[in-house]
């Protein structure tokens, strides 16, 4: 009997689905974005709703409710990539509850997100390759008072028990994400179990911690350096300690996007003794002002200032200590002219760098290559 009641369950629930938009019952199962020829189609039971808006890589796309209660939009022909999306339903700013892939947020929410793939997997595709591990650690930091935690990645193949040391990627989110953003919504670990299969890019270790200085007020004065005291002095030893990793400067590097590109360029340049290779993706090289307590000079005088009280000690010498300073924008991006004037700045001092100038705007569709492009670069 117990059988067959769950037989009758699973028929009613079937037989519910027609062809188009979904027709939920009580028993229905969830339905997920669904891609077909570059276009993604999205559905939402929200029967009592009286407006559903998708807001889909920032554009407000309208959905139409049908007459079982669910909102449907189909969006254009997408090229292959990872896009974020959102619903708002009448007033209210909410993921995809029939999605479990979700780009976290510091502060809670996020944004739901969908694959559009390629005719041949793109470097953040799953493939049939050997897989690294991604490790979880939380510790109380003393230098900045609260709980925080740290992600690492090992490579395909590591060993613990082995002698041999690996280098290090450490890798910073930006404003308003947290440490698991490089893995579940950048795909950092996919992307060099990727790279290290075809032999594009050297196994290696990545770690992602925790980019706030003062979790409690981001733009803090000082906590750019704070950020930098916790890191040096807390998780680099910590990673030393839990893993094989290489303690040489030469084998250890430093990056990130948007706020973390400025505190990788940041903890950089202040301490090439510890970092060879550093790079920036989108930095907000206006977010430097934190460090001095004004976030509001303008004008290129207000700026080099910052620069200045930033950076003291900096000059030609570092060019003897870096393997590679990495600078790269979106045209498209807000910071893009920031961007060219740190660069500029750069070049004033004879300082060598690397500038790269890519399509697109702020958002991981240009951090994602970013990275493919960095990481095939690095401890070569």
């Amino acid at each position: 009997m117990k059988h067959f009641c769950y037989l009758i369950l699973i028929l009613i629930a079937q037989s519910s689905l027609g062809q188009g938009s979904p027709r939920p019952t009580f028993f229905s199962p969830p339905v997920p974005p669904q891609v077909q020829d570059g276009k993604i189609s999205f559905h939402l039971r929200a029967p009592a709703a009286t407006k559903v808006v998708l807001i889909l890589e920032g554009k407000l796309i309208p959905m139409e409710k049908d007459k079982h209660g669910v909102w449907n939009a189909t969006s254009g022909a997408m090229q292959p990539d990872i896009y974020t999306y959102n619903f708002i339903v009448d007033s209210l700013t909410i993921t995809d509850p029939s999605n479990p892939l979700i780009k976290p947020a510091y502060y809670g929410g996020g944004q739901s997100l969908v694959l559009v793939p390629g005719k041949n997997p793109e470097e953040w595709e799953m493939r049939d390759v050997p897989h690294g591990t991604v490790t979880r650690h939380i510790y109380k930091s003393s230098i900045i008072g609260d709980e925080r935690d740290f992600y690492v990645y090992t490579p395909p193949g590591y060993d613990a028990s082995n002698k041999d040391t690996y280098p290090v990627l450490y890798l910073m989110h930006g404003i308003g994400d947290d440490a698991r953003a490089w893995t579940q919504a950048g795909y950092a670990n996919i992307i060099l179990d990727n790279l290290i299969a075809s032999g594009k890019a050297k196994p290696m270790i990545i770690v992602n911690t925790l980019g706030y200085g003062d979790a409690d007020n981001m733009v803090a004065p000082g906590a750019f350096q704070k950020f930098t005291d916790a890191l040096l002095n807390e998780v680099v030893p910590q990673v030393q300690t839990k893993y094989r990793a290489s303690d040489e400067a030469s084998q250890r590097a430093i990056a990130g996007l948007s706020m973390g590109g400025a505190e990788a360029i940041y903890g950089g340049l202040n301490h090439p003794d510890k970092f060879s290779w550093v790079a920036g993706f989108s930095s907000a090289f206006v977010m430097f002002g934190i460090g001095t307590g004004n976030m509001n000079n303008q004008g290129k005088q207000g700026f080099e200032g910052i620069y200045i009280k930033n950076f003291p000690t900096l000059d030609s010498t570092v060019n003897d200590k870096l393997k590679l300073l990495w600078i790269s924008c979106g045209k498209s991006d807000f910071l893009f002219h920031s961007n060219k004037d740190f660069m500029q700045w750069l070049a004033q001092k004879n300082i060598r760098f690397k500038g790269v100038e890519t399509t697109g705007a702020h958002t991981w569709m240009v951090w994602r290559r970013n990275l493919i492009e960095l990481a095939q670069l690095l401890f070569k």
